[in-house]
C-alpha cells in the first residue's frame, strides 16, 4: 500500500472479502454496489452481504465496507461503535469516503475524525478515492499509516454528442452549503445569464437551505429550476442539455457528480483545488480547471462556444472494471 494508487495488472489469485453493501440512495451506497456488481463479474467467487445479514457470516470472514459516517450510523459515535465493532468480529478492509475538513464545522469535525480515526486504528486495510483524500487524513490528524487510493471510475455513457444548450448553469448531485451552488449563482449573474439549474434536490436536511438559495438567485434576477429526483435516463439527458456545467466545491473530498459530467460527455468548468488538479492529470482533457477568479468570464465563454464543455473521450480514463481489478489487487496484499 504506502500510499501509492493501486494499478490492475498481475492480480493474484486470491478470493475477495465479503462485500458489504447498502440498499438504498445515497451517493456511497451507490458506489459500492456499482464497484461489488464489477468485483462479480471479474470474479464469480465473490460474495455480497448486507449489514442487516452480516450474522451469519461466520466470525473471522474478512469483509469490505465503504464508509462514511452517516451510511453506518444516526451519530458518528453510533456508527463508530457499529464499524469497530464489525472490525471486532471480522477482518475489515475499507474505503473511506467524505473525510473530515473544515466544512463539518467545529461541532461535527472534531466528531467524524474520531470516527475515522477508530475505523482506520480497527481495520486490517485502509483506501481512499484520491491523494487528496490520503493528505485530508494525514492534515485532520486521524491517519499517516499506509493508505491505498483507487480513484472514483468514470463509466462513459453512449458517445458524446452536442445537444441544443438551455442557456443555464448547470450543478448536478444533492444540494448542500458548500457544494459550489453559490459560487455559481455569482458567476451565472456576473456572465449575464438568468437561469440556473439544480441537478437533483436537497440532501436530507438541507431543504430550507435550498429554498433559501432559490430566494436569493430570484432576488438576482436567476431562475433557478431544481429537477429533484431523476432516474438515469433522465438526468443524462438534462445533464447534456445544460448549457455550462459548472464543478465549484468549497470543500471536496471526491466528486461523484465530476465523475458523472464527464462519463455523460460533458467537459466541466471545475474551478481549481488539490482534488481538481489531481483528476485533471488522471483524465487530460475530460475537465476544464479554472481558477476561482476568472469562473465568469469562462461561463460567459462557455455560453457562446459549446465546444468548450464537451470533451470528446471515449472512454475515458479508469473505468469501473479498472476500480474492481485495483480492488481484487489491493485485497490480496491486504488479507494475505
Amino acid at each position: 500500500m504506502g500510499g501509492r494508487r493501486v494499478t490492475a495488472s498481475s492480480i493474484p489469485d486470491a478470493t475477495p472479502p465479503v462485500l458489504l453493501v447498502h440498499p438504498g440512495p445515497h451517493g456511497v451506497a451507490a458506489y459500492a454496489r456499482e464497484i461489488a456488481a464489477e468485483v462479480l463479474e471479474q470474479e464469480p467467487a465473490a460474495r455480497l452481504s448486507t449489514a442487516d445479514a452480516l450474522a451469519a457470516l461466520p466470525a473471522g470472514t474478512p469483509v469490505h465496507a465503504h464508509v462514511t459516517d452517516r451510511l453506518w450510523g444516526s451519530s458518528p459515535e453510533q456508527a463508530t461503535r457499529v464499524v469497530v465493532d464489525l472490525a471486532g468480529r471480522h477482518p475489515l478492509s475499507a474505503t473511506f469516503h467524505d473525510v473530515p475538513q473544515a466544512s463539518d464545522g467545529e461541532r461535527n469535525r472534531p466528531r467524524r475524525r474520531a470516527f475515522y480515526r477508530s475505523v482506520a486504528e480497527a481495520a486490517r486495510g485502509v483506501a481512499v478515492n484520491s491523494a487528496h483524500e490520503r493528505e485530508l487524513l494525514r492534515e485532520e490528524g486521524v491517519w499517516d499509516g499506509p493508505v491505498a487510493i483507487v480513484p472514483l471510475p468514470v463509466e462513459t455513457v453512449g458517445r458524446s454528442a452536442l445537444v441544443a444548450g438551455d442557456d443555464a448553469v448547470g450543478v448536478l448531485g444533492f444540494f448542500y452549503p458548500g457544494k459550489g451552488h453559490d459560487e455559481a449563482l455569482v458567476a451565472t449573474v456576473s456572465a449575464g445569464m438568468t437561469r440556473l439549474t439544480v441537478l437533483g434536490r436537497a440532501s436530507d436536511g438541507h431543504a430550507e437551505d435550498l429554498e433559501a438559495f432559490v430566494r436569493r438567485a430570484s432576488a438576482a434576477g436567476v431562475d433557478v429550476e431544481v429537477t429533484g429526483w431523476l432516474d438515469d435516463a433522465e438526468m443524462i439527458a438534462r445533464a447534456r442539455r445544460v448549457c455550462v456545467p459548472v464543478i465549484a466545491h468549497r470543500h471536496v473530498s471526491a466528486s461523484g457528480s465530476l465523475t458523472s459530467w464527464i462519463g455523460w460527455g460533458r467537459r466541466p468548468l471545475a474551478v481549481r483545488n488539490r482534488y481538481i488538479d489531481e483528476m485533471a492529470e488522471l483524465r487530460p482533457g475530460a475537465l476544464r480547471v479554472v481558477d476561482a477568479e476568472v469562473l465568469a468570464a469562462e461561463v460567459a465563454d462557455a455560453r457562446h462556444d459549446a465546444t468548450r464543455t464537451w470533451h470528446g473521450l471515449d472512454p475515458v480514463p479508469f473505468g469501473r472494471a479498472d476500480a474492481a481489478r485495483a480492488y481484487r489487487r489491493w485485497w490480496s496484499e491486504v488479507f494475505r
